[in-house]
């Protein structure tokens, strides 16, 4: 690693100039306005669109189409297919075009192939608009990823992520009010397809909003003056993980994410936290139903499921960001009440059906895993390639678990799914081993690089800048720190983890 005392600091500015922090507090609160609504309302859509499919199950769906045996299950897998397929070259995209009008674009599409599913009256129909709308969808979570990591510090990834993930599952009551709602109509088009219809010209118009709203870049961002843009840029360089803004794709920094332990430590904690979200996402409104409840009941019973999958992702997200130390510790506590729910479930037969439907619930927390992995990427990758072909393998993983768990749904073991409960129990507990073993590394590796450079340094910000390394939990706040600091041309380079003096990794 390179000792950036080598080099002779060359002046280049300050970003406003004695700044305190009420003025950074209401540049902050400008930017959380104008960004979060626009990421939380996208990734709202985005959950919608995708897992109507279980609601429209129950709506005849299935009936319309002539589903027999696994096809439904294939109905559900092939969105990640689409996904999986469109995953590597969206991450691409993400980094060279200007993201706010490339997600636009892509929302209009999406918009679009979920409209249209309304007109399938076939099995091949089906697999055609869900492969489709799989690759539409494969670009929101990776966009939203690099939206979050340009726009904020390390410390304020963790919450901001839970913010926009948290559409997820508001989302998810949204969906489930709406299918309740259309539920009653009775008509010749049918309530299925009102759903799809209602979605999709919503999604379309929402297209709109992103491309008048959301900012390409921080230097672009009309919302923001002159000095306020520079402030903002400046401060992701200092206690953020460096500037996005006119960087190349680095095919040396592609190998450094394969070689790096921690991306496949984490791809494989992603992975085995999808499998189990793959089969519920698609089989919840299925397996609710065989609790003995009408089709229509069990679009309402999903409503308190999301308000605790909200909660949980919210709190956590908030506990990681104010606690460096506790990423990997609440991956793991999170999807400890999924594995005594599977389990309770399991065993349904033989207890109680109060208690098993207490089990559905506690797979609730499950879905918030994957924001807490998530965030990991974002503060512990720097380097633009290598944090987006991180990015790309993780929704790898995703598309993989995905794809496989409802396979674990096998028709003739319906409504019981005993495989498929036995298989989400054994992920979540292997994830828990998991997730420890990555913060043993992580904790390693701070470690080893203290006494390798011999010096103490942050997880809280972007390693050495302006010729030294800077902490804001020595007393400063990172406003002061901005005040201070002389940056130079080259703190504005885009540089891995590896290679970044005075780099720590959240734990």
């Amino acid at each position: 690693m390179a000792d950036p005392e080598e080099t002779a600091p060359v002046p280049v500015h300050h970003a406003l100039q004695d700044i305190d922090d009420a003025i950074a507090g209401r540049i902050m609160r400008k930017i959380d306005w104008r960004i979060m609504p626009l990421l939380f309302i996208t990734y709202g859509f985005n959950f919608m669109d995708k897992t109507i499919l279980s609601s429209a199950a129950v709506f005849g769906l299935k009936e319309d189409n002539n589903l027999v045996g696994q096809e439904y299950s294939w109905v559900s897998s092939v969105f990640y297919f689409g996904y999986f397929l469109w995953t590597y070259p969206t991450t691409l995209f993400i980094a060279r075009l200007p993201v706010g009008k490339y997600l636009a674009g892509t929302a209009v599409f999406w918009g679009i192939v979920v409209a249209l599913t309304a007109a399938c009256s076939n099995y091949g129909g089906l697999v055609t608009v869900r492969f489709l709308l799989g690759m539409a969808e494969a670009t929101v979570s990776p966009a939203l990823m690099f939206i979050t990591s340009t726009w904020y510090t390390r410390d304020q990834i963790p919450k901001r992520t839970g913010i926009w993930f948290a559409g997820n599952s508001v989302g998810g009551i949204v969906a489930s009010l709406l299918a309740y709602g259309i539920g009653h109509i009775e008509d010749k088009v049918g309530p299925w397809r009102w759903m799809y219809i209602v979605l999709g010209v919503a999604t379309f118009l929402w297209a709109f909003f992103l491309l008048f709203l959301l900012p390409d870049e921080i230097s672009k961002a009309k919302f923001l003056t002159v000095e306020e843009r520079q402030w903002a840029m400046d401060r992701v360089v200092i206690a953020g993980t460096g500037k996005t803004e006119n960087t190349t794709w680095k095919w040396d920094q592609v190998l450094e994410c394969l070689q790096d332990p921690k991306t496949w430590l984490i791809w494989c904690i992603a992975l085995l936290c999808q499998i189990p979200n793959g089969g519920t996402q698609n089989f919840a409104n299925l397996v609710i139903k065989s609790f003995g409840f009408t089709s229509l009941q069990s679009t309402l019973i999903n409503i308190p499921y999301s308000i605790i999958t909200v909660i949980a992702i919210s709190g956590t997200g908030w506990l990681a960001g104010h606690f460096r130390s506790l990423n990997c510790i609440l991956a793991a506590l999170i999807v400890v009440p999924p594995v005594v729910g599977s389990a309770l479930i399991v065993k349904r037969a033989a207890i109680p059906s109060g208690a098993s439907l207490f089990g559905y619930f506690l797979l609730s927390t499950g879905p918030s895993a994957l924001p807490l992995i998530l965030s990991l990427i974002q503060v512990n990758f720097k380097g633009v390639t290598k944090k987006m072909t991180m990015t790309a393998l993780i929704f790898i993983a995703y598309c993989a678990g995905n794809i496989a768990g409802p396979q674990l749904f096998i028709s003739t073991e319906a409504p019981t799914y005993p495989t498929a409960f036995r298989a989400i129990m054994t992920c979540y507990a292997l994830a828990i081993c998991l997730c420890i073993l990555l913060r043993f590394y992580l904790q390693f590796m701070n470690t080893q690089r203290c006494k390798t450079e011999g010096i103490e340094s942050s997880a809280g910000t972007s390693g050495a800048v302006g010729g030294k390394v800077n902490d804001a939990t020595d007393g400063r706040t990172v406003t002061e720190i901005i005040n201070e600091v002389q940056l130079r041309p080259e703190d504005y380079d885009d540089v891995t983890d590896w290679k970044t003096f005075g780099f720590r990794y959240r734990l």
